[in-house]
């Protein structure tokens, strides 16, 4: 996270080591992830957020979260949108930061899993999409996502016909981001 945030204001390891009297070594240190951020003083990570002027939250916000794995993620979320509804879904993913939280974290599954999501629920209730995402609309993961489920089924039969129903069945708005993705309403 502190590499992300010294490339967008354009500051070196030598500068933020100047401006936060945090000495090189360490600076240096934690941008090569050899030392863990979220293990230093509270003094460092103070200077630090200082010079950056960012929160010291945010700073160690990422390290501090628990990767769940994605099955886990996928089926929160649809319960999520179960609880909440659309309309809430829509509006709490359009007035928070969650997506850009996640892909700035790295953790691109979950970002284009939520912003498909927002996409989904956009088309079938009518609502415009919001440009907010077009900036990462134009991307999408490497290789295709399959549900556990299908994968155990195309494993166990030596076959890829289950992979290739699973891509025929997958919703448009999830299949773009390479989410094969059939059901949302019905999860466990």
């Amino acid at each position: 996270m502190i590499q992300k945030i010294m490339e967008r204001k354009n500051i070196t390891v030598h500068d933020l080591s100047l401006m936060s009297g945090v000495p090189y070594s360490t600076v240096k240190s934690i941008c090569s992830k050899k030392v863990r951020i979220e293990q230093c003083t509270a003094k460092t990570i103070y200077r630090l957020a200082k010079a950056l002027g960012v929160s010291m939250e945010e700073l160690v916000e990422k390290q501090m979260h628990y990767r769940h794995s994605f099955d886990w993620f996928r089926s929160e979320t649809c319960h999520r949108v179960k609880r909440l509804g659309d309309l809430d879904f829509l509006i709490e993913m359009l007035t928070g930061n969650e997506i850009e939280k996640y892909y700035e974290w790295e953790w691109y599954r979950e970002a284009f899993y939520l912003l498909a999501m927002v996409d989904y629920l956009s088309r079938i209730n009518d609502v415009p999409l919001c440009n907010k995402y077009d900036w990462l609309r134009c991307r999408k993961l490497a290789r295709p996502i399959f549900p556990t489920g299908v994968l155990i089924l195309a494993e166990v039969s030596e076959g890829k016909e289950y992979l290739e129903k699973a891509v025929k069945k997958a919703i448009p708005e999830f299949a773009r981001y390479n989410i094969m993705e059939g059901e949302i309403r019905d999860v466990c």
